[in-house]
């Protein structure tokens, strides 16, 4: 397969899939004044679509060790498209809710996939790049949905963000269908698919679960800035939604960019160095993330807030690409679909499932900018993991 158009369509699709996911941020404040919700109702909003995507992942990761995954790629845009434009019809919280969830289905299917997919057509020396280049829609989607769906938004309301939104899915989604081919099929024998034992093994490897964890605490911390950051700038900065959503999406696509593309270069290089690379990037991300963090809530003025929370943000995505090549290397090619969905759900549950509605809680409790501070305590666990991997890692095996 030609590797160059594998990157460009598994890109543009995570690139939708991050701008369909966080376009319900930017428009926070708007469905709070039409649909009369409170912090804790909006954070629901985002934890359901985790708690969805979670479960299902495993159940996706283990069709797709056995059966052509472009054809799960596929199906899994298609579907979080239309999800997406049913979002615009919801006419209270509770079928907001529902459609949310059914967007969690369709992603869970394409990021269960997608990451290992691309990995196995590049040598492992390359894959830390590869995979934070891949890693780049993550920040670059996220920017678009927090622009799109707060200039939209403001200009013509929530729903029509939403039926935006979703329409380039569907084209990303057929393309996906018939240009996409997993080479792994065309040489996978009946008794080389996976066993039962082969997955039940991903539970024994400790390297690998404590990576899951580590990056369930990043996850964690992401989650939490990522629903909440527009509606801090719109509190404590008196921006309106528009503005707060731009101003937020270009900070996140900007430093976002420069850390997930200086982590997945930074792990490569060390690589030949050291067979922990990986964990040394992961590690000094967390270390340096609280600091910029805990100044950017201290400060008062535009200019410095967003100075220090972009810097916490470089480092935040900084293990980007690490983590994925750390998860690809640390387990056997035939369950890396059922790896990355064990990931996934771990992330999940321990991470942004839960940090969008503990952050509304507390700050109904407080008020944002301690919860905000609270959410970016999580890189002290998460140290703390990323030691435990890399100590019991004792070889970097790479396939």
């Amino acid at each position: 397969m030609n590797v160059k158009k594998l990157f460009w369509i598994l890109f543009l699709l995570n690139l939708f899939n991050y701008i369909d996911r966080q376009v319900l941020y930017s428009v926070f404040p708007l469905l709070q004044t039409d649909l009369r919700l409170n912090d804790w109702q909006l954070g629901t909003l985002a934890s359901v679509f985790m708690l969805v995507y979670m479960c299902y992942a495993p159940l996706v990761g283990y069709f797709a060790d056995r059966s052509p995954r472009q054809r799960w790629i596929g199906a899994s845009a298609l579907l979080w498209s239309a999800a997406t434009l049913t979002c615009a019809a919801a006419k209270n919280y509770i079928s907001l809710l529902f459609t949310r969830g059914f967007i969690g289905v369709g992603e869970a299917g394409f990021t269960t996939i997608a990451q290992p997919f691309l990995a196995e057509n590049y040598p492992p020396q390359k894959r830390a790049t590869v995979l934070a280049l891949f890693g780049l829609a993550l920040p670059a989607g996220s920017a678009l949905g927090y622009l799109l769906g707060g200039v939209i938004g403001l200009h013509w309301g929530w729903r029509a963000a939403f039926l935006l939104a979703g329409i380039p899915g569907f084209v990303l989604g057929i393309l996906a269908f018939t240009q996409l081919k997993d080479e792994r099929r065309s040489v996978q024998i009946a008794d080389q698919k996976p066993t039962l034992k082969d997955y039940l093994a991903l539970l024994r490897n400790k390297p690998f679960l404590f990576i899951c964890l580590a990056h369930a605490m990043i996850t964690f911390i992401t989650g939490g800035l990522s629903a909440w950051m527009p509606t801090y700038l719109h509190r404590y900065l008196e921006m309106d939604v528009a503005r707060a959503g731009t101003v937020f999406g270009l900070l996140v696509v900007v430093c976002g960019a420069v850390g997930t593309y200086l982590g997945g270069k930074i792990a490569d290089k060390l690589l030949p160095i050291t067979p922990k690379a990986y964990f040394w990037v992961m590690a000094a991300a967390l270390i340096l993330l609280l600091p910029p963090a805990w100044l950017g809530v201290q400060a008062q003025t535009a200019w410095i807030v967003l100075t220090w929370f972009g810097v916490a943000v470089i480092f935040l995505f900084l293990p980007t690409g690490p983590i994925a090549a750390a998860l690809v290397s640390s387990t056997r090619t035939k369950v890396h679909s059922m790896a990355f969905a064990v990931n996934i759900f771990i992330i999940h549950a321990l991470g942004d499932a839960l940090s969008p509605m503990l952050v509304g809680q507390a700050s109904d409790y407080w008020n944002l900018k301690t919860a905000v501070l609270l959410c970016c305590l999580a890189t002290i666990p998460g140290l703390l993991f990323t030691w435990l991997a890399a100590r019991l890692e004792r070889r970097q095996t790479l396939h």
